[in-house]
């Protein structure tokens, strides 16, 4: 896929005058409808005056290539903490619905569960030893306060995940460090809850946690890994130049629609 030109679809194309004559005249083309200027993210020509102008090394900082690709990673795992964040959500608005008719719910989860045995026998399921079925009971008979205590625990687990999903998906720098620290806190929790009972949601959810932090960190260079934020914003800085200079060694896109005047004067090809 594409994806400077799928960016430039739905935000448009980012056309820049350097002052640097020579760079401006590589960037620049004249064709039979007018002044055309070189894209900074896709490298085609566009009619019309050039969106920004400056100096090259002021030129904007694009996502291209590669950094579109980070940009769609760093939003999917915006979006993986954005449906954590409703899911915690509604399990803590649960509770504390739960928690104003605990005699009632204690009465249900008394006369479901052996209702639910025969057609657990046929599944092969031991509702007795069952984890969540352990869950659940020690949750149905907790005490008022406890219960309210959990759900806002639930609540504030929930605004951490809001926040992280924020930061990734604006690719903000602060987000990158916040969902970092936030993730790597909760990491012994989930290597803990693996040694109590292995299931392949919890080992999909932390192989994706590692991952993500530890991605984050080396692409990133959080924490002074691969020279930090020193480097991080000299490389920021210096692309500016590197836009400009790469968009204009690329061949220019008019090509494909040449001007003929020229052609038709030195008369038909061989």
């Amino acid at each position: 896929m594409e994806w400077n030109l799928r960016t430039c679809a739905r935000k448009g194309h980012a056309t820049y005058r350097p002052d640097e004559p020579d760079l401006a005249a590589r960037l620049r083309a004249e064709t039979a409808v007018g002044v055309a200027w070189r894209c900074l993210r896709c490298g085609d020509f566009t009619v019309g005056e050039p969106a920004g102008a400056g100096p090259a090394d002021e030129a904007p900082v694009l996502l291209r290539g590669r950094a579109l690709r980070d940009a769609m990673v760093l939003r999917l795992l915006a979006l993986e903490r954005l449906v954590r964040a409703v899911l915690l959500v509604l399990i803590g608005y649960a509770i504390l619905q739960f928690r104003h008719s605990q005699a009632q719910a204690e009465d249900l989860f008394d006369r479901a569960l052996p209702a639910a045995k025969p057609l657990a026998n046929v599944l092969h399921l031991d509702l007795d030893s069952s984890p969540t079925v352990t869950h659940l009971r020690h949750l149905v008979y907790t005490q008022p306060k406890t219960l309210l205590l959990v759900a806002v625990l639930m609540f504030g687990y929930a605004a951490i995940q809001v926040a992280e999903g924020a930061g990734l998906w604006l690719l903000k720098r602060w987000g990158e460090y916040f969902a970092v620290v936030a993730t790597s806190i909760f990491l012994p929790l989930e290597v803990y809850e693996l040694t109590e009972h292995v299931t392949w949601l919890r080992v999909a959810a932390l192989a994706i946690n590692i991952a993500a932090v530890v991605y984050l960190v080396a692409s990133k260079r959080l924490f002074g890994v691969r020279g930090g934020h020193a480097a991080f914003e000299a490389e920021r800085h210096s692309m500016s130049l590197l836009e400009v200079d790469a968009a204009a060694e690329v061949p220019p896109a008019v090509d494909r629609e040449p001007d003929l005047e020229p052609a038709a004067k030195s008369g038909p090809a061989s």
